[in-house]
């Protein structure tokens, strides 16, 4: 059965998309059959994974949307009272990794946050709304169905907001992604207010009749928070960064163990923590800690392809303006395949192990 891994944070950076870029195509890598959905109505992982500087990339695109679903396309039976049933989306495979899909994104996704919201509202849930809770999860089930895939990797935007809501407790589990700065301590301390409230909303819709037995059941809730990532935002380029970095990493850290972590046990959003000790994560539930993401970032969004899968073609220096990237890529490229291959390996073993057990 397909595992359905949420990839939130709140708090507006790209370390959600790449984190669902570079983990979804170490899975694949590693031998899985794995969705990329493009959740964020600013479709920068749409985007980016297909390519959109040139005009020949960005033709492409626009044939794709033309002839293809998308997420909202592929919603719009339930949200546009449309006659026919939501059926799977015709996922784009992606160039150089076998396995590994992608589910478009659209920037008229959030013109369905509304109406959702409203669905959503438990005081007084709407017969004419009551398909609408279930029909997301609907979409990406019957797709990972038509793929054959075993997880699908979830980018979300960086807001409260309903569909956010949906798409989270919908989920299996929960990768949280972290940045040594004070907008993601910020994050972090609402997160553990915010997530129990989400839980005990999305526990009490699946136990509505108006709910069960719509055409599109809200699913049983059985979200759990795989653990953290932390990335360094730099590229070991800022002078005097070290205080700066290490500020925010015990901040973080101290918040992560003292309010996330305790909130999540308490509400049963966590797996035993015993499992996450077997994995020799610390009481932070640190998944990894990545170094250059900057650089991660920058490999992506001008070569389509993780840091780690660079190969000797692709830093041909004519390709590069500076030649200390290509230098920094090249002696980054082993290190950062080991941290991405040991994150999908953790990510793995715990999925796994809770499916077993359930």
């Amino acid at each position: 059965m397909v595992k359905k891994i949420a990839i939130f944070n709140y708090e507006f950076n790209l370390s959600q998309t790449i984190t669902t870029f570079y983990l979804g195509w170490m899975l694949a890598k590693k031998g899985h059959r794995v969705i990329l959905v493009d959740a964020d109505p600013n479709c920068v992982l749409t985007a980016r994974t297909l390519g959109y500087k040139t005009q020949k990339e960005q033709d492409k695109i626009e044939e794709i949307y033309n002839t293809r679903l998308n997420i909202k396309t592929g919603l719009a039976p339930a949200f546009e009272s449309q006659p026919r049933a939501i059926e799977a989306v015709d996922c784009i495979p992606i160039d150089d990794q076998k396995g590994l899909f992608l589910l478009p994104g659209h920037r008229g996704f959030f013109e369905y946050e509304a109406t959702l919201n409203m669905a959503q509202d438990l005081r007084n849930p709407l017969q004419s709304l009551k398909n609408l809770p279930g029909s997301i999860t609907n979409l990406l089930n019957k797709t990972a169905s038509k793929f054959n895939v075993d997880y699908i990797l979830i980018d979300m935007n960086s807001s409260l907001g309903a569909i956010n809501q949906n798409l989270l407790m919908t989920s299996d589990f929960l990768i949280i992604p972290t940045n040594p700065d004070l907008f993601s301590a910020m994050s972090i301390d609402s997160l553990s207010r915010v997530l129990p409230k989400w839980y005990h909303w999305a526990k009490q819709a699946s136990l509505l009749p108006i709910f069960k037995t719509a055409t599109y059941p809200f699913p049983n809730v059985t979200l759990k928070c795989l653990g953290i990532i932390s990335y360094d935002n730099n590229v070991s380029l800022i002078k005097n960064k070290t205080t700066f970095l290490n500020k925010w990493l015990k901040k973080n850290e101290e918040d992560i163990s003292k309010k996330l972590i305790p909130s999540l046990v308490q509400n049963h959003m966590m797996l035993p923590l015993t499992d996450y000790k077997k994995l020799e994560m610390n009481n932070n539930c640190f998944l990894q800690k990545i170094e250059n993401f900057i650089l991660l970032d920058l490999c992506f969004r001008e070569h389509k392809k993780p840091l780690y899968s660079f190969r000797n073609r692709d830093l041909d220096s004519e390709k590069w303006s500076e030649k200390w990237v290509v230098d920094l890529i090249q002696a980054s490229k082993e290190e950062n395949r080991k941290k991405f291959s040991d994150l999908a390996d953790k990510v793995i073993n715990l999925a796994s192990a809770y499916a077993l057990s359930n």
